[in-house]
């Protein structure tokens, strides 16, 4: 039991000498050694077959001792393989024969039996009881682990991790398995407690435990889904948990095969397929049921409701059902779980119309959230301002939000990586959209605009210190990307992993989380910027900050003396002739018959034009005012100099341009010119013997030179950076954005690694500019890295570009800029002197765009 792997073939040599000369307690002691490790590699029916013969043999010869352990060991696997009755009657069945010191672990079945049915304070005072019993060390083990679990599902999380310390100096000198099984529940009460970071490093550890033990990793995955779905990292919690669904379905142990698959409903539903999330949980819930396990029915009947009310379907019956589900959580004390289940009753009635009765749910997840964990206490004031605003109470929705984004800002600054931070703040975007609600319908343009920059750019506000990123790894990234060029696509079989490609993907996984377990800045930063102070940063620019209200946008504009609220339509006309736009810029750089491209040209001048009209001009802006547009969600990628004849220059937030307008006003000058040309690119090497001649002392760059370390070490500190190279973005995983330097990718995450920012830098290669929009209004990208670093200005293309045609734009800003132009004015007088009538020359005037304010 404490070493299935290394003790299994001894048991088995057992049985097989047993069965020719042994005597029947032997053989049946042996038996049930076989059937507990096949238990531990999950094959739960082999482990039953072995033991209704063990029992059997017990039974012919009267060996009661040993017939009572064979029960309570098939007791724990008819559990998993989802028959209650049977290991309740199996225990019953011990109950007589047991005496002495066996007592204890029939205490201690009865307890897993009511843990795994959610009878949880009986099986609490159980396992108690075993703990002060004089017994061995791996009951003392168990039943310190399994009371943990308990405790922290009741909040009590320093209680927890206590009992999981007294069982971690035990579980060594028990065996394997138990260190294993400690390390993997010591990883969920971490993350339950709100250290997702720590336990992510503990869910490590124990992957590393289970392993050497030989133990199957599926319980393990079910509950690692649980810490990535805290941080908001979905594709990896579904990965986990389908991975854990389909080893249990495998191996035939539908106790823990129903758990995962619950999990693949909850991700279903955080992905936003409601449909399928109805229907995993609707079939998780009839197992619960066959299983007799209500308190687990009444978590997944609980989901179930959620995505019929996500989908809008929510009725009467499914408000009925979701009381039931609040009484029963509660009663259990799983407060976490109830909050949930208070919150969404509470959203059913107010969909229906129910008003009081949706203000007393919501009321009640608020008070029930208030002392637990932070993303909980978060959950807790969504309810409390939903509650607030069905009973009309402005101030108090946002007080409600204000103290949820607090708690926000705290968790999101204790994170160690800025695509963790990014995705936290997708927690916050209710809040965020009820408190902006609120002062939109007050109609104050800058409390608007406060509240739109509380829920903007802040994951980028705390900079992670440099490193954390194994260096080889990033060499090992180059590398595999090399190998990818050289495999022409025609080798590769369709339809089968190309093992290199898998290879990537494993490494570019091992580099993230390496850096999730990086130190955390955990320094909180000062996101507040006056009315006073901004107007002084902006001199005579006009900021516009835009922002999506329930699908429609509205736009907050400032100028020296006045700032006004603009409502401006639908969020999705724009998304639409954006979409068209790119479309046409696309087939405007490919080999196309004339007729085509002017088609093509008309279309993007036709759609300039409707973005222009719904973005621009109900603002009634001054014309020929140097705009500071802060674009929101995907309207990032726009591009927006196409759209006002004047400078223009974009930032992730306002309070982030404003860092810059600092950056720039503080930076004496005068410091190195760096051009880099990278490789495969006939413009980029005409592009830097052109600028060379206006930057004569310039550092040259050139293949096979411009390897990634030498760009990186040339980029820190330097004034000026010029890169002509490839660009590739990875609208996946925005991190591994990257530019194709002589030796392969320089990535975002490497940026990001090394720390290097230089004070301006003109991009010009193909989407460099194209940051990826999360949920919370946050970006990650080439731009938003290295405005957060402290660089004060960027230019970048939003799409590809062709680069030959991009030569003389280049040059011509670069011109401006050696006259002391900052980069938007020197954009805009380039933009100027290009010739449209070209194809390729129209794309490049479109899509290039300044950031920041140097």
């Amino acid at each position: 039991m404490s070493d299935p792997q290394r003790f299994g073939p001894v048991a088995a040599d057992l049985v097989r000498l047993a069965r020719r000369a042994g005597p029947p307690e032997a053989l049946a002691v042996a038996l049930r050694a076989v059937a507990w490790a096949q238990r531990a590699q999950f094959n739960a029916a082999e482990a039953k077959r072995l033991l209704d013969e063990a029992a059997a043999v017990a039974r012919r010869h009267r060996l009661s001792a040993t017939l009572a352990e064979v029960l309570m060991t098939r007791s724990s696997v008819k559990q998993e393989l989802g028959n209650i009755t049977g290991a309740r009657r199996d225990l019953d069945l011990a109950s007589p024969l047991v005496s002495g010191p066996r007592g204890v672990e029939l205490i201690f079945q009865r307890a897993v039996l009511d843990q795994n049915v959610g009878l949880l304070a009986p099986a609490a005072d159980a396992y108690r009881v075993v703990l002060a019993a004089p017994t061995t060390g791996r009951f003392l083990v168990a039943a310190g682990n399994n009371l943990a679990l308990i405790e922290a599902q009741h909040g009590r999380y320093a209680d927890a991790l206590r009992l999981l310390d007294q069982a971690g100096r035990i579980a060594p000198r028990v065996g394997p398995s138990q260190v294993a099984t400690v390390l993997q529940s010591r990883a969920w009460v971490t993350v339950h407690a709100g250290r997702l970071t720590e336990g992510l490093r503990l869910f490590e550890q124990a992957t590393q435990a289970h392993e050497a033990a030989g133990l199957p990793l599926g319980e393990l995955y079910v509950e690692y889904a649980d810490a990535l779905m805290d941080l908001r990292l979905i594709p990896e919690a579904a990965s986990a948990a389908r991975s854990a669904a389909d080893e249990f379905r495998i191996s035939g142990v539908p106790l823990m095969g129903a758990e995962a698959q619950l999990r693949v409903a909850q991700l279903a539903l955080l992905s936003g397929d409601a449909g399928d999330a109805e229907t995993a949980a609707g079939a998780a819930a009839q197992t619960f049921r066959r299983q007799r396990r209500p308190t687990w029915t009444a978590r997944a009947t609980l989901v179930r409701a959620e995505a019929r009310l996500r989908a809008g379907a929510a009725t009467a019956d499914d408000l009925r059902q979701a009381r039931r589900v609040c009484r029963r959580l509660e009663a259990q004390r799983t407060w976490s779980y109830a909050v949930d289940a208070y919150s969404i009753t509470g959203r059913i009635a107010a969909l229906l119309g129910r008003e009081r009765d949706a203000v007393s749910a919501l009321r009640h997840a608020a008070d029930l959230a208030r002392r637990l964990p932070v993303l909980v206490r978060m959950r807790g004031s969504v309810a409390a301002a939903m509650a607030a605003s069905l009973t009309a109470d402005d101030g108090a929705v946002l007080a409600h939000c204000r103290r949820g984004l607090n708690d926000l800002s705290r968790h999101r600054t204790a994170l160690p990586s800025v695509e963790l931070r990014a995705l936290a703040s997708g927690h916050g975007a209710e809040l965020g959209q009820l408190a902006l609600g609120v002062v939109v319908r007050n109609g104050s343009a800058m409390q608007a605009l406060s509240w739109m920059e509380r829920t903007r750019a802040a994951a980028l506000l705390a900079v992670e210190p440099p490193g954390g990123v194994d260096p080889e790894d990033l060499e090992k990234l180059r590398g595999i990307h090399a190998e990818l060029e050289t495999v022409a696509s025609a080798e590769r079989v369709v339809g089968t992993p190309d093992p290199v490609s898998a290879r990537l993907k494993s490494l570019e996984d091992r580099i993230r989380r390496s850096s999730w377990r990086r130190r955390s800045p955990d320094r909180a930063v000062d996101t507040t910027l006056r009315p006073a102070q901004l107007r002084d940063r902006l001199g005579s620019r006009v900021l516009v900050e835009y922002a999506v209200l329930g699908g429609t946008l509205i736009a907050v504009v400032v100028e020296r003396r006045r700032s006004r609220l603009v409502t401006l339509g639908p969020a999705s006309a724009v998304l639409d002739r954006m979409r068209t736009l790119f479309f046409a810029l696309r087939r405007m750089t490919q080999s196309l018959p004339e007729s085509s491209l002017a088609a093509a040209r008309l279309s993007a001048d036709s759609r300039l034009a409707a973005l222009r009209g719904l973005l621009f001009d109900p603002l009634g802006l001054p014309g020929g005012a140097e705009l500071v547009v802060v674009p929101v969600g995907h309207l990032h990628g726009i591009p927006w100099s196409a759209l006002w004849d004047a400078p223009v220059s974009l930032a992730p937030s306002a309070g982030m341009w404003a860092r810059t307008r600092a950056a720039a006003g503080s930076r004496p000058g005068g410091g190195p010119v760096v051009l880099v040309e990278g490789p495969n690119l006939p413009g980029a090497s005409d592009e830097v013997r052109r600028l060379r001649g206006l930057y004569p002392d310039a550092a040259a760059l050139v293949p096979p030179h411009s390897t990634a370390a030498e760009v990186l070490r040339r980029l820190d500190g330097a004034d000026l950076v010029h890169l002509a190279c490839h660009g590739w973005l990875r609208a996946d995983n925005p991190l591994f954005s990257s530019l194709v330097l002589s030796d392969g990718p320089l990535t975002v995450q490497e940026l990001q690694t090394s720390g290097a920012a230089p004070h301006r830098l003109v991009l010009a290669s193909c989407q460099s500019g194209a940051d990826v929009a999360y949920a919370g209004n946050e970006v990650v990208g080439f731009i938003s890295s290295l405005l957060a670093r402290g660089t004060a200005g960027v230019v970048a293309s939003v799409a590809a570009v062709p680069d030959v045609a991009a030569v003389d734009l280049m040059h011509a800003l670069h011109e401006q800029l050696s006259q002391g132009r900052t980069l938007a004015h020197g954009l805009h007088a380039a933009r100027e002197r290009i010739d449209r009538t070209s194809p390729a020359a129209y794309v490049n005037w479109c899509t290039f765009s300044a950031y920041g304010a140097a």
